[in-house]
């Protein structure tokens, strides 16, 4: 929680672990959309350790190629494709050549997504890509993957979404708009496809600090770093951002037997952001219990 940042590179930011389940998802086949960096790669490097065969796919041939080569290299049976999941027929590919890989469909975790920003100046084309990578593409893969998944007696999926969907943020009705979407889709599919085994849920991440999304910070200034780190962390409940492995650690749970009375839910995974006010996000009792320690040494000096 006190962490300089100002000295501190990228890879010393991701420093959390889990304990994994050996074995909990051993002969299952995962498809993961978008796991060659950030929360995807989480996702996916954790379901390897579990045991499981991992397809997922990324629209940046060289950093897939990367990630399957070093989870190789780990001893781990990963299939990586690649292509854009606006593409229908990428859609279809994907599961196309997973099942041809190895032989059937278990789980599905939904991931990739274009994070277009934007509000009165969205163009046509940013609402497309916008919704055609997220909603629209995660309907095609539930709807693709169900069929192999009720030939195996059931499975279970996994649908990205974010806090922004339930929040009102400046200029981003694209991507809060489509996570909306992504939300309703969620429940609507689980409905559907509860008679057939399958369960449908929802992680929400709220901040997740993924070296994509940091790549500006390490060029900025130790000091305006450390601003930047301070503001960030102070917004979350636990006065911290999250990490890709935390968002990995919900995932699992919705996919594995743990959660076999669960569908159609939303776990979010946000640090207590969003059950923050605008009091909470000023100065959160734990900052106010450190001021009054300071005081009090102070006073006592």
């Amino acid at each position: 929680m006190n962490r300089d940042y100002r000295n501190m590179k990228s890879e010393t930011l991701f420093i959390r672990k889990r304990k994994p389940f050996p074995d909990r998802f051993k002969d299952k086949v995962a498809i993961v959309t978008g796991g060659s960096t950030g929360i995807g790669r989480g996702i996916v490097e954790e379901l390897c350790r579990e045991g499981a065969k991992v397809t997922f796919t990324g629209r940046t041939g060289a950093a897939g190629i990367e990630t399957g080569n070093e989870l190789k290299k780990a001893g781990y049976d990963v299939f990586f494709i690649s292509g854009d999941m606006i593409k229908e027929e990428f859609c279809k590919e994907v599961v196309d050549k997973t099942v041809q890989k190895w032989g059937k469909i278990n789980y599905l975790v939904n991931n990739a997504y274009r994070f277009i920003d934007k509000g009165r100046d969205a163009t046509e084309q940013d609402w497309y890509d916008v919704l055609f990578t997220g909603p629209v593409a995660y309907a095609r893969m539930i709807a693709n993957c169900a069929p192999y998944m009720e030939k195996e007696g059931g499975g279970a999926i996994v649908n990205i979404s974010s806090i922004s969907a339930h929040i009102a943020q400046p200029n981003r009705w694209t991507y809060n708009a489509s996570k909306g979407a992504v939300h309703m889709l969620n429940m609507c599919a689980a409905i559907d496809l509860a008679p057939l085994n399958i369960r449908v849920n929802e992680v929400s991440p709220g901040t997740i600090w993924t070296r994509e999304t940091l790549r500006g910070v390490w060029e900025a200034s130790p000091d305006a770093r450390e601003a930047f780190f301070k503001e960030m962390n102070r917004r979350q409940m636990v006065q911290r951002c999250g990490e890709p492995v935390e968002t990995a650690g919900a995932v699992l749970y919705l996919l594995s037997e743990d959660a076999s009375f669960t569908t159609g839910h939303e776990l979010i995974v946000d640090g207590g952001f969003i059950n923050m006010g605008q009091q909470g996000m000023k100065e959160t009792t734990l900052i106010q219990d450190a001021e009054s320690k300071t005081k009090k040494v102070n006073e006592a000096g």
